[in-house]
C-alpha cells in the first residue's frame, strides 16, 4: 500500500515538472471547440459520402456520372440562372445595404432603428417567399387590389412576377431578408469607426474621397468580403425560396439536385450527389482562399501597428 502511495506521489510530481497538470486550466478555449469540431466531422463526412456516391456504380468505382453530368444541358441552364439570381440579389443587397448603413447609422444605432432592422430577421426566408406569393401573385393581394380598383379588366392582366423564369419573386424574397442582414454586420463595424481619423485628414486638406480610400474602406473591406461570401454560398446552394417562387425551367442548382435525386433513374441520383459535391468543393475552396487573404491583410496591419 505504502509502495503505491508512493508510486502515485512520483507521477503526480513528474505530471507537474513536465506541465501536464498544467495543461488543463491553460487550454480552456479547446472546450468551446469541441462542438465546432463535432459539426465539422459531420460536414466532412457528408463530403466523404457525396463524393462516394456519385463514383459508386452498378460494376464498381467510376467517373462516368461526371462526366454524363457535364453532358446535361439542365446544368448549364441552371448554373448561369443560378449565377444570375444570387449575383443579382447578392450586388443590391450590398449596395443598399450599405448605403442605407453609410447614411443612416447614427439613426439604426437607436432603438426604434434596430427594431426596424431586426424584425425582418424574425422570420425565416420561407415566410418571406410565401408572403412575397401572396403579395405579387396573379391571385394576390395587389393583382386584387388593382381589380377591386377597376385598374385591371381581370386578375390575368397582371405581370407574372412570382414563378417566372427571370427569379423576379426570389431575388424581392432575397433582398428584403438580405438587406436587414447587411445592416446588422456592417452597422458595429460603423459604431467602431475611427472618426477623428477623417477628420485630421480633413484639417490636412484631404477629400472625402481620401478619407474613404484611407480610413473606411480599408476598414469596411474585410466585413463586406465575409457578407459577400456568406451570402453567395447561402443564395447559390438554397433550396426554399427557388423551390415555392421558381419556375419549373431552368432551376436554381439546389432545385435540380432535389429532383435528380427523388428522380425515378438511378442514375440522376449520382448526378445529383456529384452536382452537390463539387458545388461544395468550389464554394470550400472559394472561402478557404478568401480566408486566408483576408487574415493575411489583418496580420500585416496588426504588425505595422505594434511596429510604431
Amino acid at each position: 500500500m505504502l509502495l503505491c502511495l508512493k508510486l502515485m506521489q512520483n507521477m503526480c510530481r513528474g505530471c507537474r515538472r513536465s506541465g501536464l497538470m498544467k495543461w488543463r486550466p491553460n487550454n480552456k478555449i479547446l472546450y468551446p471547440l469541441i462542438p465546432a469540431l463535432l459539426f465539422l466531422l459531420f460536414v466532412l463526412y457528408s463530403l466523404v459520402m457525396s463524393f462516394v456516391e456519385s463514383v459508386r456504380g452498378p460494376d464498381g468505382w467510376t467517373f462516368e456520372y461526371y462526366r454524363s453530368l457535364f453532358e446535361e444541358k439542365r446544368l448549364y441552364a441552371s448554373i448561369s440562372y443560378s449565377f444570375f439570381v444570387t449575383f443579382i440579389s447578392v450586388s443590391l443587397s450590398l449596395l443598399i445595404g450599405w448605403g442605407i448603413v453609410r447614411s443612416c447609422h447614427s439613426f439604426i444605432e437607436k432603438s426604434v432603428g434596430k427594431w426596424m432592422v431586426w424584425i425582418p430577421m424574425l422570420f425565416p426566408h420561407f415566410v418571406w417567399g410565401y408572403f412575397v406569393l401572396l403579395l405579387l401573385g396573379q391571385s394576390g393581394i395587389v393583382s386584387s387590389a388593382l381589380f377591386q380598383l377597376g385598374w385591371l379588366e381581370s386578375r390575368e392582366d397582371f405581370p407574372i412576377l412570382v414563378q417566372d423564369r427571370s427569379g423576379f419573386g426570389i431575388i424581392i424574397t432575397y433582398l428584403w431578408k438580405e438587406i436587414p442582414f447587411v445592416l446588422l454586420m456592417l452597422l458595429p463595424v460603423y459604431a467602431q469607426l475611427p472618426k477623428q481619423y477623417g477628420e485630421v485628414i480633413q484639417v490636412l486638406g484631404g477629400s472625402r474621397r481620401h478619407v474613404f480610400s484611407t480610413i473606411e474602406w480599408p476598414w469596411v473591406k474585410p466585413v463586406l468580403v465575409e457578407v459577400l461570401l456568406i451570402l453567395t454560398v447561402f443564395i447559390f446552394t438554397a433550396y426554399e425560396v427557388p423551390a415555392l417562387l421558381g419556375s419549373s425551367y431552368p432551376q436554381m442548382t439546389a432545385v435540380l439536385a432535389y429532383d435528380w435525386f427523388y428522380g425515378i433513374s438511378w442514375d440522376e441520383r449520382s448526378y445529383a450527389f456529384a452536382l452537390l459535391f463539387l458545388i461544395a468543393l468550389v464554394m470550400g475552396l472559394l472561402s478557404l482562399v478568401s480566408f486566408i487573404l483576408l487574415n493575411r491583410k489583418r496580420w500585416l496591419i496588426s504588425k505595422s501597428q505594434h511596429q510604431r
